[in-house]
């Protein structure tokens, strides 16, 4: 159990957002690519839609009006791919999103509404478009920047790639980050951007490709810029490894995502077994829970609703779990609005700006989530306590003081006679914050008459 931790103290009340810049909206067609198709053409690993920052920008004022007070952005940063994660170089932004001054503008816009904003760090490898790369292709044993890379034979060879790669993907070269130089050039690249543009935070990718001391030495350096800047790295096995506190604040929290898919979506998972393992790891995370960074989807996963096989009371079941755990929940771009999506490339759709398309249900709910979750400091920071757990059905309690929200939440079959026993005895009139239904405990005793078949209750107490 980790018992200090020292993360950034704004992570506690954020709502995340993340957003694949070529996907979510073109605001400039001008700087679209020759081969842009037009939006909302079938995604494939190949395809160029036109989205770039100035839509971002434009759409500042739909996420602060959705609750949305922190953005992860996808790489941003010159490179050949429309995912960006094949750096061509670190100190651009891709001429297809715009430059340094739209950015900048994009950030100060985004802060003047009460949005951070977190890019990505792609680290472990560029592309095989940098120019460092280009360099041994072009001058082989030759070349000053071969050491940059871990090589075989020479000259390089694309198919099979005579060197090391992310992935087995010759499009993706490892750096070597053995070589100083290639350390430095990359520290370098992470400072000028908190500097140039005031941003909030770094993702980090496959940072487990990466020696450890490199990430030790990259905390140093941003924290000694900004202590406040959030560090994330994508972990998906291994999330303590990443929270010893003298590498990240932070891992997008996948073993959560398993524990809420299974109780929630794939109903693989009972209620004890569900309040069993998010206890446990909340226990592993100890200290540092409140900063994780809790996703259901991401650009590298199937999304919700297709998950929940396009069933919206399942959906909504889960981003009650999400909202009203311990950690920074995180929308990925779309989801608000039920969008549907199997893996990679197809969870890159673009996003859809018809409201007429929209799954109400979903954003209604959604917006209610985020909405409580503003209001009320006890799901931010207040304790985890469990109620009941009966067969299905889980209740528990989220407290800070005299605020407090008790969830219930089934993803089975209807359920008649529920007693829930609360650790205050005094009689209370709750409503729930979905369906403004309402309910009253008695001698410490919540009765449900009836809960429905995928239902969910979020339940505060009524002023009197």
């Amino acid at each position: 159990m980790i018992e200090r931790f020292d993360a950034p103290e704004w992570v506690q009340d954020a709502v995340f957002y993340q957003i694949f810049p070529e996907r979510f909206a073109n605001g400039d067609p001008g700087n679209d690519p020759a081969w842009v198709l037009p939006w909302g053409t079938p995604p494939t690993p190949l395809t160029f839609m036109g989205g770039d920052l100035q839509g971002i920008l434009d759409h500042l004022p739909y996420l602060h009006e959705l609750g949305i007070n922190a953005i992860y952005t996808t790489p941003i940063f010159a490179a050949r791919s429309n995912h960006k994660y094949d750096t061509s170089d670190y100190f651009k932004v891709d001429p297809a999103f715009g430059d340094l001054e739209l950015l900048k503008r994009l950030v100060k816009t985004a802060h003047a509404n009460g949005i951070r904003v977190v890019l990505d760090a792609v680290f472990n490898h560029c592309g095989d478009g940098f120019w460092a790369f280009q360099d041994v292709m072009a001058q082989g044993s030759a070349s000053q920047y071969r050491d940059w890379f871990i090589l075989g034979d020479l000259p390089i060879e694309q198919t099979p790639p005579n060197y090391q790669t992310c992935g087995g993907a010759g499009f993706l070269p490892k750096l070597n980050l053995a070589n100083p130089a290639v350390r430095r050039h990359l520290l370098d690249a992470a400072a000028y951007w908190l500097k140039e543009t005031g941003m909030d935070g770094w993702r980090l990718d496959v940072p487990w490709k990466v020696p450890l001391d490199f990430w030790r030495e990259f905390r140093q350096v941003v924290k000694g810029i900004r202590p406040d800047v959030y560090i994330v790295a994508e972990a998906w096995r291994d999330p303590h490894y990443w929270l010893q506190g003298d590498t990240c604040d932070a891992v997008m929290n996948y073993p959560f995502r398993d524990y809420v898919l299974d109780y929630c979506a794939r109903d693989a998972m009972d209620a004890e077994d569900f309040d069993h393992y998010v206890r446990r790891l909340q226990a592993e995370y100890g200290a540092a829970a409140p900063a994780q960074l809790n996703l259901l989807g991401s650009h590298d996963t199937a999304r919700l609703l297709t998950l929940c096989r396009e069933n919206p009371a399942r959906a909504i079941l889960a981003y009650i779990c999400q909202f009203t755990s311990v950690g920074a929940p995180m929308i990925y771009y779309g989801d608000e609005n039920g969008m549907s999506g199997e893996n990679d490339p197809d969870c890159r759709r673009c996003m859809e700006w018809e409201p007429g398309k929209w799954n109400s249900t979903i954003r209604v709910a959604l917006q209610k989530l985020i909405a409580l979750r503003h209001t009320h400091p006890a799901l931010r920071r207040g304790s985890y306590e469990p109620l009941l757990t009966f067969n299905g059905v889980y209740a528990y309690q989220r407290r800070l003081g005299d605020d407090q929200v008790i969830v219930v939440t089934n993803p089975r079959d209807a359920r008649s006679g529920l007693h829930i026993s609360l650790p205050n005895g005094a009689d209370c009139e709750w409503v729930d914050v979905l369906s403004e239904q309402r309910y009253v405990s008695r001698a410490g005793q919540l009765v449900l008459s009836e809960l429905g078949a995928q239902q969910g209750l979020v339940l505060i107490p009524l002023e009197r």
